[in-house]
């Protein structure tokens, strides 16, 4: 009872020894940071991790996090799981490593593909969307191995080709802001520019398949 009358709201503490992460099991013994909420009907603290706590929190704990919907900035605990301490850091500095991780884990609620689409952006900046669509556009012309068999996988209003229709991927051509990258197909003998975006390789097994895979969810949830 005397733990929870001490902490107040923007008090710095640090978790005790042998606590674990009540969603992950992990031990975040020493993580420190500051107290937002009290919830003195359930027993609990929101804790807003420091800077110096987010810092070393491991990427693999991030990206968990993001992949099952958990917030890694900040923790509810017991009051009895923390002791009062000492601030290390200012507020301005946990917004700042906030933005930080967020920009590096920006795809990792999308799980493995979410892995390979932060490996092709990692040096893109988030809100260029036409440096990310030329980069992609590189990435893929060294990865693809054209010419392959594709299907059209989206619903078109307009054009000459229909979902599911079957046609040849020959190659990329360009890059526009509307449809992102265009690729040049062939269906029944005629050629087509054609968006990337609305393609399936057909073989499944191939590595094409995952390649032009990890474009498609990318664009879908840019």
């Amino acid at each position: 009872m005397a733990g929870k009358i001490k902490l107040k709201i923007g008090n710095s503490v640090i978790v005790k020894p042998s606590v674990l992460d009540p969603d992950l099991g992990t031990d975040i013994s020493g993580w420190q940071g500051r107290i937002s909420q009290i919830n003195p009907e359930n027993n609990s603290i929101c804790i807003d991790w420091d800077s110096i706590t987010l810092k070393n929190i491991p990427s693999e704990v991030i990206f968990k996090c993001e992949e099952e919907g958990l917030d890694w900035s900040q923790i509810y605990l017991e009051p009895t799981d923390v002791e009062l301490t000492q601030a290390k850091d200012t507020e301005k500095d946990v917004a700042a490593i906030i933005e930080e991780i967020e920009a590096k884990h920006r795809w990792s609620h999308l799980g493995e593909e979410g892995k390979r689409i932060q490996a092709v952006l990692v040096d893109v900046e988030p809100d260029d969307e036409i440096a990310a669509f030329e980069t992609w556009s590189e990435h893929l012309k060294k990865v693809l191995s054209f010419p392959f068999k594709a299907k059209v996988a989206e619903f078109q209003e307009t054009g000459q080709l229909r979902n599911d229709d079957q046609v040849t991927l020959e190659g990329i051509t360009s890059v526009e802001d509307l449809y992102g990258i265009l690729v040049k197909v062939k269906h029944e003998r005629r050629g087509y520019d054609f968006p990337l975006c609305d393609l399936e390789a057909t073989d499944s097994k191939s590595p094409n398949y995952g390649f032009l895979r990890d474009y498609v969810v990318w664009f879908a949830n840019r």
